[in-house]
């Protein structure tokens, strides 16, 4: 993989994902962020090749488990690729919103159906988050328990679950029939009447960073950055 070891994403976070989070002055809540999503992917995967992972270096034994030091650097490498992706990813949610994203999908060609897809994925989450609060302190003004113990908590999510996929379902229904009746269907040629700007600065910003991509790739798998750690 392009990617493998620790030089190339540490280059990334350096170089690229930090000074453009920096800019942004979004560096600590993606980074809380980052952290938070990825949590689970890390501690999973450190625990797997940790501790299954073959080697010649023995750290320890517990029972038929061996952890090893070729496991350790394995899992460094993936926790470390996980957390860059994370960033990476979460400071493009944090920074673009989504009707940017559609209405230039839209402006370079794409399918009307295509670039509705992927801003319904987009605003997905964020909706349903939202909705989520305002059910909760629906119930929770009706005498619903989401502060108590454990068990209280547990037989209180079917209260919760049903009503947010309920009005979800209805939400994509109404946006449904309301594209219809603006003739979201059409066929032919769309003249958007609003596009993100798109400065000379941008575009070769854009060009420069698929070219490193380019020359990364093709170094790394038979060039002379194969021999990078």
């Amino acid at each position: 993989m392009a990617i493998d070891g620790y030089t190339t994403p540490l280059i990334l976070l350096a170089f690229l994902v930090v000074p453009a989070a920096l800019v942004a002055g979004m560096l600590g809540r993606a980074t809380r962020l980052a952290l938070a999503v990825s949590a689970p992917i890390i501690v999973s995967v450190a625990l797997v090749s940790i501790l299954t992972r073959p080697g010649e270096n023995l750290l320890f034994e517990l029972g038929p488990l061996r952890a090893t030091l070729e496991g350790v650097d394995f899992a460094a490498q993936v926790t470390l690729r996980v957390v860059v992706m994370s960033m990476i990813l979460v400071l493009f949610a944090l920074t673009t919103e989504p009707r940017t994203i559609v209405a230039d999908l839209e402006r370079r060609g794409l399918p009307p159906r295509v670039t509705f897809g992927v801003g319904a994925a987009l605003d997905a989450v964020p909706a349903m988050v939202e909705r989520a609060r305002a059910v909760t302190a629906a119930q929770r003004a009706r005498g619903l328990d989401t502060e108590g113990s454990v068990g209280a908590r547990l037989r209180g999510i079917p209260s919760l679950v049903g009503p947010v996929l309920l009005s979800s379902l209805a939400e994509v229904e109404e946006r449904a029939l309301a594209l219809e009746a603006r003739g979201f269907g059409r066929a032919g040629l769309r003249e958007p009447l609003w596009a993100p700007a798109d400065s000379p600065a941008q575009r070769v910003a854009r060009w420069a960073i698929l070219g490193a991509v380019v020359v990364l790739v093709v170094g790394r798998a038979a060039g002379p950055l194969a021999g990078i750690p």
